[in-house]
């Protein structure tokens, strides 16, 4: 069996694009009859404007209960498990829980407060860059630039020790990773929530300037210790793992498309339409949370009934020709505009702005410190089995 059939048809990949099979599933079905992770029968929708509507109605098309806790091939959770997992996280729940969850954690994410963050982040990328320099060619770019920098940034905002790193990352990745057994999977599911928990109840005591601790005093009274855990873990794991894959899988595709870089580099004010560019045409984030129907839909000519579970393929629809001409052609002059790489509707990336402003600041940096930088003689690695899309390795030299 080929590594591609082993992995659900939203995961498959070759390098950058989509499968030929899932842009097939696009093209001629529109909506397809496929398995989940899971084992469960879901229809997979694939086009960008029925893709845009089922995120875009929470309605008719809720998170799946078990579709945020539940890690494939892992035991299913008790009722009280399943509780506390859900807890505080954005992604597992529907208005108006979500609704009132978001209201107090949107101001923190503002551009405004994202650009007071700025000089940090040049500061963190400057250093990290320095490193590299140091240690000289050819260098790892996902341990050494893409995995600390959005690291250290989540850490600092959230009030995480930054020495915590190593046990945070190691047990994301083996969360994510469907070649691991369920039940390990599990298991460092529950280990990270215990760290969350402990730092929590540290914060509680003596809630500081970090966002976790303006919670704490602003919204103390709001919010159960399981909801600070859930938001705490929730915005750990995607504020590091997300950015990381998308500033070394973006490096490789610049690398690979050595007109597309020269531009960039010539002319650094592209690096806003450059970014939506990179996100739309790499989008690292398979399908987001699965939905449930709650109540008969027709979409893509389709009949879902009630009860359903739904799937969207962000990758198959970020590339829908329907979007934009030649829209599996890479060109950071477009901007790609309307793309959902960070999905759509009430569940649309709360941690967008910080995304793109990292973004905006590490690739003109990377590129300008190493006019020569190349992919090295060592193959880069892709993270073909995860959950989040993304480069194992990648090593570089200059």
């Amino acid at each position: 069996m080929s590594e591609s059939s082993t992995v659900p048809l939203h995961m498959r990949r070759v390098e950058f694009d989509p499968a030929p099979e899932l842009a097939a599933a696009r093209d001629e079905e529109r909506v397809k009859r496929v398995t989940t992770t899971h084992g469960d029968p879901a229809w997979l929708v694939t086009r960008y404007a029925d893709v845009r509507e089922v995120l875009g109605d929470a309605a008719r098309f809720k998170v799946a209960p078990q579709g945020i806790a539940r890690l494939p091939g892992a035991p299913k959770m008790t009722e009280e498990q399943l509780a506390k997992v859900r807890a505080g996280n954005l992604l597992g729940v529907d208005p108006p829980e979500h609704t009132r969850l978001r209201r107090m954690l949107t101001p923190e994410f503002t551009i405004r407060r994202m650009r007071r963050l700025e000089p940090r982040i040049k500061r963190i990328v400057d250093d990290h860059l320095d490193a590299m320099e140091a240690a000289g060619s050819p260098a790892d770019l996902v341990s050494s630039f893409a995995l600390p920098i959005p690291s250290l940034v989540i850490c600092e905002l959230l009030g995480v020790p930054y020495a915590d790193r190593e046990g945070f990352q190691l047990r994301t990745s083996r969360m994510l990773d469907m070649t691991v057994p369920g039940e390990e999977r599990l298991m460092a599911q529950f280990e990270q929530r215990a760290y969350m928990e402990d730092l929590v109840g540290r914060i509680q005591a003596d809630p500081g300037e970090e966002l976790l601790g303006m919670l704490v005093r602003e919204h103390g009274d709001d919010l159960s210790t399981d909801e600070l855990v859930g938001i705490g873990g929730l915005l750990l794991f995607a504020g590091h793992e997300t950015t990381s894959n998308m500033l070394s899988l973006g490096t490789l595709a610049l690398l690979r498309h050595p007109e597309q870089l020269e531009l960039l580099r010539k002319e650094p004010d592209r690096i806003d339409a450059a970014a939506e560019e990179l996100l739309r045409w790499l989008s690292i984030v398979h399908s987001g949370t699965t939905k449930i129907t709650t109540t008969e839909v027709e979409i893509g000519g389709r009949t879902i009934g009630a009860g359903e579970l739904v799937i969207c393929a962000l990758p198959a629809a970020n590339r829908d020709p329907a979007l934009m001409p030649d829209a599996d052609t890479f060109d950071v002059q477009r901007g790609a505009p309307g793309h959902v790489a960070f999905g759509h509707g009430v569940h649309h990336c709360l941690g967008a702005p910080l995304a793109r402003m990292e973004m905006r600041i590490a690739f003109p940096a990377l590129l300008q410190r190493f006019p020569g930088l190349r992919v090295s003689d060592s193959e880069p690695r892709f993270r073909s089995f995860s959950i989040v899309y993304g480069m194992a390795s990648l090593e570089v030299a200059w």
